[in-house]
């Protein structure tokens, strides 16, 4: 089969024919139709994440149909379409990962591929309204999104919500699944054309945060602070977040690309503000995830799309950061 396999570290991905995946008994092989690129496949190749192990196939996210079966598996599920859970090892709705909890692309091999096997308990079926590309680009983003909003940001009908660095897969997730949630929606991008498509997907509008004092400028276009702020970058904007918080708000961060930051224990206290990480969540909370994109029709928003032996041009392209929405690998039609 034809896959993208990482072999050293800073390098790029190669284009290339491996054996195809032997079945274990309660795994089953999917031919993927399409896989989705995060940052974390990017940080791989640029030697940017622990416990590199090489050759690797990467890619978290990926749709398909189910072509074959380990021996304990029904033959009923030949012929299905579905959704490739990104993690496994974190079964309930505990409040944190377990040891044992990883995400394919590293360290089990992941999607970017023409077949993946896996556990039978990692697949899920794909809501029909979806395309191939719009299911691939749902998992990672989609389930990281929505643990940070609902289940730490505990998102409510009418809050007002802030959501940072708007055009990465998770952000803009997150956008459409506040906007879908019935919130007020606001967002901040370094890029005004970034704000304007927010804009056309529900955001009630935004700022640009190069701008000196952006976070005055958006208190003022909003006429007040906000419930609740999802963040993703972490840095000196962060000191921010805590001026733009209304009392009892809370702060959500699933990245630190940005660095550290500082904040001022006066106003965190005196608030009574929840400052706090997330990242991914639990196999509860991606059937969650997916049965609310269901019901509201959510259809992921894409950036580009390439074919697979276009791999290396999309690393490259999401490498620059100009991306809106997720960046997807064609594999087969």
């Amino acid at each position: 089969m034809k896959a993208l396999v990482l072999h050293q570290k800073e390098a790029p991905i190669a284009y290339q024919n491996i054996e195809k995946p032997t079945v274990k008994k309660d795994e089953v092989l999917v031919e993927l139709k399409a896989a989705a690129l995060n940052h974390r496949d990017v940080y791989i190749t640029q030697g940017l994440y622990p416990g590199i192990k090489v050759p690797m196939i990467l890619g978290s996210d990926g749709s398909g149909t189910i072509v074959d079966i380990g021996q304990h598996v029904s033959r009923d599920h030949i012929g299905r379409e579905v959704i490739i859970r990104p993690g496994s090892g974190w079964s309930s709705k505990n409040a944190i990962q377990g040891r044992d909890y990883k995400i394919l692309g590293l360290p089990d091999p992941g999607c970017l591929a023409e077949y993946i096997s896996v556990p039978l308990s990692q697949v899920i079926r794909k809501p029909a309204y979806l395309n191939w590309e719009q299911a691939a680009a749902l998992p990672l983003a989609g389930l990281t999104a929505y643990r940070s909003l609902f289940t730490r940001g505990r998102l409510r009908k009418g809050d007002r919500v802030l959501i940072s660095g708007v055009g990465g897969g998770v952000a803009l997730m997150a956008c459409q699944l506040a906007v879908a949630a019935e919130t007020d929606v606001w967002v901040t991008s370094g890029t005004d054309d970034k704000i304007e498509k927010a804009i056309h997907l529900g955001a009630q509008g935004g700022v640009n945060y190069k701008r000196d004092d952006w976070h005055k400028i958006l208190k003022n276009k909003v006429g007040g602070g906000f419930d609740l702020i999802i963040d993703s970058a972490g840095g000196e904007g962060f000191t921010r977040f805590t001026d733009l918080a209304n009392m009892s708000g809370r702060i959500v961060f699933y990245g630190g690309t940005r660095g550290n930051f500082t904040l001022n224990p006066q106003k965190i206290f005196w608030k009574q503000l929840d400052i706090m990480g997330s990242t991914m969540g639990s196999d509860e909370e991606f059937d969650e995830m997916i049965s609310f994109v269901e019901r509201v029709k959510l259809v992921p928003h894409i950036s580009n799309v390439f074919s697979l032996e276009e791999g290396v041009k999309a690393f490259e392209f999401m490498n620059k950061g100009k991306q809106f929405g997720k960046i997807v690998i064609r594999i087969k039609e």
